[in-house]
């Protein structure tokens, strides 16, 4: 009987916290929903109460988003109020936040709002210079003043009130039960804190920053926003009498099409529009060849034809051949460089190319088989990766059998995985031998080797590695290194504008701007 109570306990407790853990992560989603442009690690969203931050009458629980009142309430100067932990930041555009009234308490004497650091807690919120507050007694707003103006009802147990603060207007907005009141202050001073203020005895106070839906619809309120500021965007008066921002805006777009390799839709925009080629169409479409190998995993095929069309450029480049190569280990650990029909190309060597291997255990041209005997005995084994590749944390050996027969298929494969990783190794030996140590290298090598410690690579904690998204990166970076060989821009102007406008609006939210809340510059390309 003793067995089966504490089975059941046992199970009441995983299912609690199971369901807490689910809460969690709601509660995470739903502020990303409401504030995209919030950086927490800049500026921490508002999510509970200060245990700090408060008159000594104010007692905090659950989790500090209850308030309850402890003083002795006899009069105005037994008030006491609680800021919330962080600040609200501009790069919301617009925040919300809400208070259920568990209790009136004696006299009702409550006050929800917002208050800037270092404001005076023994009052209810809206008092005192740079504090704002809603008062449920009497339905007064009080805007830095112990002189309240009507606003609102009143309200009490089981009402619903909500504070909101447009960052764009600078104005601040509350809620009943779902319904908007309207304006109460405005002009209001950047970094405010939501704040709830307590007077007399039993009253209580719940407070939501998110961990639940809201009662009132703040995200049609949102849209508005969003709309209004894309529309502001969209109508900003340009003045090209001369028609010479019309001419930079299609070289940008000519520049962009060339560098990326849409040759025939590049073609088609210069002949519309007058503009013309900074690159022989030749050199465009050997560009084009390269990166769509890339794209479809074939790393081999892509880095022996770079070889071919660009001498030079991967010998000048040591770290990008690296990434090239790691990326060519993954695409093995895949399936899509391995080839196992021998249909295409005959492997004289797992790494293609062997100029940057010269002293690294190269005999005529390809390695010879004891340059890496100390760190294997057994080429069917991962004892070469293991003893030349040391990680604290990663077994690198762990099922690696039967993992990589379910990533290759075949012995053959497995071997060839196996050779090149201990020839990669090696290389990135000979590059800290002669470069000194890169943390950026180190991490590739131990990400695309710690594959093969999982018996199915694809699921592992690891596996985002396989996501064909992350051929585009290597794509971009030998795609630039090509041009800049070819001394042109690593970058197209018209990405380099967009980086520069993402930039501009995170000065905008360091700055307390709120549109930059609604300005996302991804979304207004897209549509």
């Amino acid at each position: 009987m003793e067995l089966r109570t504490l089975e059941q306990m046992a199970s009441s407790s995983l299912e609690m916290e199971d369901r807490h853990s689910e809460m969690k992560i709601d509660f995470k989603a739903r502020l990303k929903t409401l504030y995209p442009m919030v950086n927490e690690d800049e500026t921490p969203l508002p999510k509970s109460w200060s245990p700090k931050d408060k008159f000594n009458y104010i007692g905090l629980s659950n989790g500090n988003l209850r308030v309850h009142y402890k003083g002795h309430g006899k009069t105005h100067k037994d008030a006491a109020s609680v800021r919330a932990l962080h600040p609200i930041p501009a790069a919301c555009g617009l925040y919300y936040f809400e208070v259920k009234i568990v209790s009136k308490g004696r006299d009702g004497y409550m006050g929800v709002g917002l208050s800037a650091q270092g404001v005076n807690m023994n009052r209810l919120p809206g008092w005192d210079k740079h504090s704002y507050g809603y008062h449920g007694d009497d339905g007064h707003s009080f805007c830095s003043s112990g002189t309240g103006l009507p606003y609102g009802p009143t309200f009490t147990t089981g009402d619903v009130i909500g504070c909101g603060v447009n960052l764009i207007d600078n104005t601040c907005f509350y809620t009943k039960n779902g319904h908007n009141l309207g304006v109460a202050f405005t002009d209001l001073p950047h970094n405010l804190y939501p704040t709830v203020g307590l007077q007399t005895p039993g009253e209580v106070v719940d407070a939501n920053f998110g961990q639940a839906p809201f009662v009132f619809d703040i995200e049609d309120m949102m849209k508005e926003l969003r709309a209004r500021t894309r529309s502001t965007i969209e109508n900003f008066p340009i003045h090209d009498s001369h028609g010479e921002q019309q001419m930079v805006l299609h070289r940008l777009v000519s520049s962009y099409l060339v560098h990326h390799g849409y040759c025939a839709t590049a073609g088609a925009f210069a002949s519309s529009t007058g503009q013309e080629f900074n690159e022989e169409i030749a050199s465009i479409k050997n560009r084009q060849k390269i990166l769509k190998l890339i794209l479809a995993g074939r790393m081999s095929e892509a880095i022996d034809l770079t070889w071919r069309l660009y001498p030079g450029l991967l010998e000048s480049r040591p770290n990008l051949l690296f990434l090239l190569k790691c990326r060519q280990f993954i695409e093995m650990v895949n399936g899509s460089d391995i080839d196992y029909n021998a249909r295409h190309i005959a492997h004289t060597s797992v790494i293609q190319s062997t100029n940057p291997f010269r002293n690294v255990g190269e005999v005529n041209g390809s390695f010879d088989s004891t340059a890496d005997e100390h760190n294997t005995s057994d080429k069917n084994s991962c004892n070469g990766l293991q003893n030349g590749y040391v990680s604290d944390d990663v077994s690198m050996c762990n099922d690696l059998g039967s993992g990589l027969r379910k990533t290759c298929g075949n012995r053959n494969a497995i071997e060839k995985i196996l050779d090149f990783g201990r020839e990669l190794y090696n290389y990135s030996q000979m590059l800290v031998h002669e470069s000194g140590s890169n943390a950026q290298n180190k991490k590739m090598l131990q990400d695309a080797f710690s594959l093969l410690a999982y018996a199915n690579p694809w699921t592992s904690p690891l596996g985002w590695q396989l996501d064909p998204i992350q051929r585009e990166n290597v794509c971009a970076q030998l795609n630039s290194a090509i041009l800049d060989s070819s001394n042109m821009a690593r970058k197209p102007p018209l990405e380099i504008a967009v980086s520069h406008a993402k930039e501009l609006i995170q000065l905008m939210s360091r700055s307390g701007l709120g549109s930059c809340a609604f300005a996302n510059i991804d979304d207004i390309i897209m549509n």
